[in-house]
């Protein structure tokens, strides 16, 4: 499977959870908890975006070696971030809370080296 291919996966199950969240879970959540679920499914569908991005990028030759890294790096980070935060909404267990952070910072590496594969690109 493509990074696009994963990419448009990750959005289709945003969307479904976002639908999820909006119309079976969400009266049953604190107005925190709610926040948190919707934080969850931004940062999901940004990163399918990214991933569709991503797999044109690689298409197109820009630097496949990073933006592989990159690419797995933003996978690994959105089951590990929105992930636990999904778990933490649906469980209200603390068992997903040291999860999150590791899933950010995947996340924030991948954009690290996605920009470092396209300013080397624009050289």
């Amino acid at each position: 499977m493509t990074f696009a291919g994963i990419g448009a996966l990750f959005a289709l199950l945003g969307v479904l959870m976002g639908a999820f969240g909006a119309h079976v879970i969400d009266p049953h959540l604190s107005t925190t908890m709610q926040n948190v679920y919707q934080i969850a499914v931004e940062y999901q569908m940004y990163h399918a975006l990214a991933l569709i991005g991503l797999g044109i990028l690689m298409r197109l030759g820009v630097s496949p070696g990073l933006l592989k890294v990159s690419g797995w790096l933003f996978t690994i980070g959105v089951v590990f971030f929105s992930g636990s935060l999904y778990g933490l909404c649906m469980t209200n267990s603390r068992i997903y809370g040291p999860i999150t952070p590791l899933g950010g910072m995947l996340l924030i590496v991948g954009w690290v080296l996605m920009a470092i594969a396209l300013f080397r690109r624009s050289r």
